[in-house]
């Protein structure tokens, strides 16, 4: 188990991971197509790291920070689900998927989420802050008490999806109305 490290410029794909970090900061460092399976991170940072294509088959993330990081084509869905508490900070997490993961109180904040797949997925009290959901999709998705009122181009079907007490603006409404086939002007 490692603690407490900080691992700067490091290249992971080339680097054997030990199975546990506790309160580890990643900086600069390189995951791309690196096999993340069984490995647990607890209360850690990474910063303009890519982990594009990480496989994360039953990996715990267990209150961990993402800044500045490419998240591309992750399958967060495969992660381990107990005690699973993120947040995401200026990242892109192009093609990612949370499909059915339960990820209460998640911040998103000047995220690009693009063709993000959040299906049924338990997303209540989560924050979309500044985030570009365009082509995202929302099925089944529990989004009660959801802030999208600074999000953009998302299309959120409200028959489908429960949105009690959501947060919208007037600015980003039509991506509510767009399933009603309706013009706003």
């Amino acid at each position: 188990m490692q603690e407490n490290e900080v691992y700067n410029k490091q290249d992971f794909s080339t680097i054997k991971l030990s199975k546990q970090y506790d309160g580890c900061e990643f900086i600069n460092c390189n995951f791309e197509n690196v096999h993340l399976s069984d490995i647990t991170f607890m209360e850690c940072k990474f910063t303009n790291c890519n982990l594009s294509n990480v496989k994360v088959n039953f990996a715990a993330f267990k209150t961990v920070i993402f800044e500045d990081c490419k998240l591309l084509g992750i399958n967060f869905n495969e992660s381990n689900p107990f005690l699973l508490n993120f947040t995401f900070n200026q990242c892109d997490l192009t093609l990612a998927s949370f499909y059915q993961l339960k990820i209460k109180n998640t911040l998103f904040k000047k995220c690009n989420l693009q063709e993000v797949d959040f299906s049924e997925s338990d997303l209540s009290k989560s924050d979309f802050n500044d985030c570009d959901l365009s082509r995202a999709i929302f099925e089944n998705s529990n989004l009660e008490k959801v802030d999208f009122s600074t999000a953009i181009n998302f299309n959120i079907n409200p028959e489908l999806n429960n949105i009690k007490k959501a947060k919208f603006s007037s600015d980003n409404i039509q991506g509510l109305l767009h399933y009603l086939d309706i013009f706003i002007t």
